[in-house]
């Protein structure tokens, strides 16, 4: 199974924003700014880019990024293995101690193994285009599918970057310069004249090195890496470990055990059993959505303000939202911003013939109040 998260995606398909709700002129609204926190690093007036030169010289730094951590573009073998530790206060499934390998071979396939101690386990294999697994569930949990992107498909694809708003900011991340670049997809968004605006994504670069620093899709959850004693395969480096915050604290550490390059492996590990061909190809990791919904109908007023909240979960196959939980836990609106993204109808309309796809959602709910 591949993952086309984050990625974003999340990198494979691009990066598509429905807008839901829009029942009034959000020109006419006051808009909340972005909560401050460590890892918003962008702030002021930040420019957008309108020329073909300056969106061309955006898209080359972010494919510069993304390509790095296409290890299969290498195509070479690799064994890589990494353990990660989830904390999420149960607001997500199986928090705990992961350890999580891949074993690639061109002309051979794919072969992936997860497992939580004793209460999660998944076998994967994608060969000649097809998907299998077998394990605890059908469904890739939420923390596991988001180590996957953050370190196999990291930023958005180059079709996501044609459409709708670029800007760029420089930033000081860790004592060294960083371009941050914000991307939002959505007709509807609302760019603030100053910092960051709640429908961007924001991709932090160092320059020099190409290498992506930091990561956030949606304000209030911060992807970190670290190269500090990096692994390397063909040219292409990992960070050794990387930490998701979400409302300012740690929700999951990834580390990179090992990443070693690799000329074959035992060919039957690339076999479907019997159980996975009876169950037909896997669930699909696919691409992330943005969803935005404004609460409250009839007149709206300059003297309103619009509080947001944004709503990270998993989409099931089904259309169910599952593991849903609030990025601004702390806002008067959170519970109820929780609530009605589970009441969201995500049934999807699909041919009878596609794979069923699980993803990631980030809801935008949008509170708009006199008070």
């Amino acid at each position: 199974m591949t993952s086309k998260a984050i990625l974003w995606l999340m990198v494979g398909g691009g990066l598509p924003l429905v807008a839901l709700g829009q029942n009034a002129p959000q020109n006419a609204l006051k808009i909340a700014p972005v909560p401050s926190d460590p890892l918003e690093l962008v702030s002021g007036q930040i420019p957008v880019a309108v020329t073909a030169e300056s969106r061309k010289a955006v898209v080359q730094l972010l494919a510069q990024a993304r390509n790095n951590y296409s290890l299969r573009g290498t195509r070479q073998g690799y064994d890589l293995k990494i353990s990660f530790a989830v904390d999420s206060l149960g607001q997500t499934d199986y928090d705990g101690a992961w350890q999580m390998e891949d074993v690639f071979v061109p002309g051979q396939g794919l072969h992936w193994t997860a497992q939580k101690e004793a209460e999660y386990t998944l076998t994967g294999i994608a060969v000649n285009g097809q998907q299998y697994q077998e394990g605890t569930s059908e469904l890739v949990p939420l923390r596991l599918e988001e180590a996957r992107g953050i370190l196999l498909h990291p930023l958005p694809s180059d079709a996501y970057l044609s459409r709708e708003s670029i800007r760029t900011a420089p930033a000081t991340f860790r004592d060294a310069s960083v371009t941050c670049v914000l991307l939002s997809n959505s007709k509807s968004a609302v760019i603030p004249a100053v910092g960051r605006g709640w429908e961007e994504s924001e991709e932090c670069i160092d320059p020099q090195t190409g290498l992506l620093q930091m990561h956030s899709e949606a304000p209030g959850r911060y992807v970190v890496y670290d190269y500090s004693n990096a692994p390397q395969l063909g040219g292409h480096t990992l960070a050794r470990t990387v930490t998701v915050s979400e409302a300012g604290r740690t929700v999951s550490k990834i580390t990179v055990e090992k990443l070693d390059q690799i000329t074959g492996a035992d060919p039957s590990r690339f076999v479907p059993s019997d159980e996975m061909k009876a169950r037909g190809q896997s669930v699909e990791m696919a691409a992330m959505t943005k969803v935005s919904r404004i609460h409250g109908r009839g007149s709206s007023t300059p003297a309103m303000t619009v509080r947001v909240v944004c709503v990270f979960g998993m989409v099931t196959p089904s259309g169910q939202l599952v593991e849903a939980h609030s990025l601004q836990p702390s806002d008067p609106n959170s519970q109820a911003a929780v609530e009605d993204a589970r009441g969201i109808n995500f049934a999807p309309s699909k041919s009878d013939k596609a794979p069923p796809r699980q993803h990631f959602v980030f809801v935008i709910e949008k509170f708009a109040s006199s008070r």
